[in-house]
């Protein structure tokens, strides 16, 4: 990519803005920074930086703008510099710009930091050249330049982050599932579905697009892919691709070989069965042999904030599912729990409905402790379908230790809110975080 002498904005000064800026600083671009916010520490930039209102002369000459994934993409300064047919592009996009290797991408609403994760793990076991990057929490643009002719990048590419992809085309992608989130900024559900497969877009017959078959807006959509397409199934038997029998066997559908059964492994539960479904059909296109794939599956422990296990105390264990930031997430949470479970949910309001996560508590809860901005909308449709077994609280270290005073022995005390964490916290991470601290505590 060439941008010597070419004006470029980074728009968003977090992680991957300023991983972006440090991408930039190596191309001969004169960058300068932008941040909507008024105030925020710029000690240490070599580039000009801008706060609160948007420089319209400068802007008005870009060749180039480089939007950060928390930025959205009708605010003032977007409507801007389209207005001025500048264009703009994500930090994934000016990353892929840069790579000289292989790319599997890997999006969906639910499953994606696992199933990168575990793809990224099983790759390295096969070729030390490989990095794990994009919203798993390590920018792309600081990884790119490392990468080889013989590399091979495994990316979790959030919705967020497709939106500014254009040229984007990994050698195998995959969409684990589709289910309403972030509909406060796509607006509409078609569009969030849009965006999700537009991660196939560019690809070939060439290229591969893994899908779940379970999933009934992949399965609809598949036939209008460009690309080959491979099912996983948790429930149904298939043809081709890969699925879970009722003896939770994971079998190849083409040749019926039974690759492992899920007792095996370190992740219980379907969505989990899933994941590793499509890690095998991710890192078996790019060429890893079935039994280094298998190997790496079985050792594999569960990544951190997703259902994480955190310590047992009085007979009472606790869990720690910080990731669980939208109603279907937080199902698959609950789902993994076999003891009576005291939930504590609730937290910044993306727009989500919250019916088919109270309707998973099938039982399993018997107690929910609500705090965050979406406490009183849960509690409404929680009393709506027949479940009111709720209180109020008004912090994470009250709710763990209120969770500690309700739970007997026997029981499990989860953290899974269903909602984002940015109501109260930084991120889920720190949520989940503060979460095992107060739970040491008790």
């Amino acid at each position: 990519m060439t941008l010597q002498g070419k004006k470029v904005a980074v728009v968003g000064l977090g992680k991957s803005g300023l991983a972006a800026y440090e991408l930039l600083k190596t191309s001969g671009a004169v960058i300068c920074l932008y941040d909507g916010k008024e105030e925020l520490d710029t000690e240490g930039y070599e580039a000009p930086v801008y706060l609160g209102k948007f420089p319209e002369d400068i802007f008005a000459e870009l060749d180039l703008a480089v939007f950060s994934p928390g930025v959205p993409l009708d605010i003032p300064v977007a409507e801007f510099l389209r207005e001025r047919g500048v264009p703009i592009i994500g930090e994934i996009e000016l990353a892929y710009r840069w790579e000289k290797g292989i790319v599997a991408g890997i999006t969906g609403t639910n499953g994606k930091t696992t199933t990168t994760t575990l793809a990224g793990e099983i790759m390295k076991a096969h070729n030390p050249e490989t990095f794990v990057v994009g919203n798993i929490g390590n920018p792309y643009t600081r990884e790119v330049l490392k990468s080889t002719e013989n590399s091979v990048t495994v990316a979790e590419i959030s919705s967020f982050q497709l939106e500014t992809a254009d040229t984007f085309r990994p050698a195998v992608s995959a969409i684990l599932n589709i289910t309403p989130d972030h509909l406060n900024r796509h607006k509409t559900m078609e569009r969030y579905i849009d965006t999700k497969l537009s991660i196939a877009k560019n690809q070939t017959q060439k290229e591969l697009c893994v899908l779940n078959y379970e999933d009934e807006v992949l399965r609809e959509r598949a036939g209008g892919l460009s690309c080959r397409v491979a099912f996983f199934s948790s429930r149904r038997k298939l043809a081709d691709g890969l699925y879970q029998n009722e003896r939770h066997d994971i079998v190849d559908g083409a040749t019926g070989e039974i690759l492992m059964n899920m007792s095996e492994c370190n992740l219980p539960g379907d969505h989990n069965c899933e994941n590793i479904m499509a890690a095998i059909l991710i890192t078996r296109e790019l060429g890893v042999p079935m039994e280094t794939i298998l190997s790496v599956v079985r050792n594999f422990r569960a990544v951190e904030h997703r259902v994480e296990y955190v310590t047992e105390k009085n007979g009472v264990a606790y869990y720690n599912d910080s990731k669980g930031t939208n109603p279907d997430a937080a199902v698959k949470g609950i789902q993994s729990m076999s003891r009576p479970t005291i939930l504590i949910g609730g937290g910044y309001d993306k727009g989500g409905e919250f019916d088919s996560w109270i309707q998973a508590f099938d039982g399993r809860v018997k107690k929910l402790l609500l705090l965050g901005a979406t406490r009183e909308r849960i509690a409404k449709t929680a009393e709506k379908l027949g479940f009111c077994e709720y209180e109020f609280v008004d912090s994470l270290e009250q709710a763990v230790k209120r969770a500690a005073e309700l739970a007997e022995e026997g029981d499990a005390v989860l953290l899974s809110p269903a909602c984002a964490s940015w109501d109260m916290f930084d991120s889920y991470e720190q949520r989940g975080t503060m979460f095992k601290d107060f739970v040491h505590r008790l």
